[in-house]
């Protein structure tokens, strides 16, 4: 008789033990919106190029122009780091997006150059357009910025 009843009553008991279980879990992120982008806030966002052919290099620099048209000026912070094959892009004497380069440079966009690309390319800083900045070395400067609480955009 016992086993036939203690079956029914822990299918009984079951249950109401759920009810006074932990309330269930919710998943990261689903508590808050995030604080919006404003000029005392503003999202701050790096991204990177490392490709040489030109359909890649201006999709790029779409995407950054895109990002500053959504956000407005004011209210995010980017910055392009540019490594391995990508600082074709930077160099005066090669660029073919030399005046795109230029125009983000005077939007307050950072072009950061990878120093260990330039020197495997035996080029210096005044081989840059001008208003790009060299960092020692891209993949680290990503890595260092996320850390910094930048976020990574990968295009």
């Amino acid at each position: 008789m016992i086993r036939v009843l203690l079956p029914l009553l822990l299918a009984m008991l079951v249950p109401s033990l759920q009810a006074v279980a932990a309330p269930p879990l919710k998943s990261p992120g689903t508590e808050a919106t995030a604080t919006p982008a404003t000029i005392d806030h503003p999202r701050r966002i790096v991204l990177s190029l490392s490709e040489r052919e030109p359909a890649r290099v201006n999709e790029v620099i779409g995407n950054v122009g895109n990002i500053q048209r959504y956000y407005g000026a004011d209210n995010v912070k980017i910055a392009l780091v540019v490594y391995g094959p990508g600082v074709h892009a930077l160099l005066k004497g090669e660029s073919t997006v030399k005046d795109r380069i230029a125009g983000l440079v005077s939007i307050g966009v950072e072009i950061l150059a990878c120093q260990a690309t330039m020197a495997s390319l035996n080029k210096v800083s005044s081989d840059l357009i001008d208003g790009v900045r060299i960092v020692p070395n891209g993949i680290p400067e990503i890595v260092e910025r996320q850390a910094r609480g930048w976020i990574y955009v990968r295009p």
